[in-house]
């Protein structure tokens, strides 16, 4: 066999590790989904989210849909958003699976912890805006608004905020992984992350009032703890370099 054909064969073997992967994960995503679906339901778990929102109601007030089938796919989504953040630690290990046999035993020692470590700071980081900040942006703003108005919130609307928050501070949460792997991989060290600490806290913030609503309270929840994770990740960094160095980097 020729070089061409077994560099052929070679990645052809991989576009069937990814697929398989990819079934994998992606069936994983479906089983998660099927179980929300029978307990505790679409329209449970809608209420469940729905909740941070109708507390900072007046009292008997609901959500509305102006579309018609609406009241449908809206916690049908929900559920399927759900089931894929419920999944991240079946989907990554997928991932860390595929690229595992590629790798030197170093560096499966990065790897691994970083794939436990991503899914658990994403969920944190949704749970962190559904317990901590929904509470309380809701509030200001029912407080902020005139007696005049009557605060309706629409289900679509009220799903996109949610969504887009829930994203943002997962992301958010992901800080210390940045950290780490830029200074493992040898893009930045730590004495110079250190260097710009006030630049970093100053992009916080402007990140913080670009992804979140015009309030405060949001701003500060998402930027507050950006910051903190960076820290985290400036304290963590050194020590996982030193755990997962080649042996001929240690000596």
């Amino acid at each position: 066999m020729t070089d061409k054909a077994a560099g052929e064969e070679t990645f052809i073997s991989h576009l069937v590790e990814l697929r398989d992967r990819l079934v994998k994960a992606t069936i994983g995503i479906a089983i998660v989904c099927a179980a929300l679906m029978m307990w505790p339901g679409p329209a449970r778990i809608y209420d469940i989210i729905a909740q941070p929102m109708i507390a900072s109601l007046p009292v008997g007030s609901k959500m509305i849909a102006t579309g018609v089938i609406s009241p449908f796919l809206v916690p049908m989504k929900v559920t399927l958003v759900l089931s894929i953040i419920l999944a991240l630690p079946w989907v990554f290990y997928q991932m860390w699976a595929f690229i595992a046999p590629g790798l030197y035993q170093h560096e499966k020692r990065l790897v691994l912890p970083l794939v436990v470590s991503s899914s658990f700071l994403f969920m944190s980081g949704v749970a962190f805006c559904y317990f901590f900040v929904f509470g309380r942006v809701f509030k200001f703003i029912s407080d902020f608004s005139p007696t005049s108005i009557a605060v309706t919130p629409d289900i679509e609307n009220y799903l996109d905020f949610v969504m887009s928050m829930c994203l943002a501070f997962g992301a958010t949460f992901e800080v210390p992984v940045v950290v780490v792997i830029l200074v493992r991989m040898g893009i930045v060290s730590v004495a110079k992350l250190k260097e710009i600490r006030p630049y970093v806290i100053v992009g916080a913030f402007v990140i913080a009032a670009i992804v979140t609503p015009p309030d405060i309270v949001s701003q500060f929840a998402l930027a507050l703890p950006m910051w903190i994770l960076f820290e985290l990740g400036l304290l963590i960094a050194p020590a996982f370099v030193r755990a997962t160095q080649a042996p001929e980097e240690a000596a």
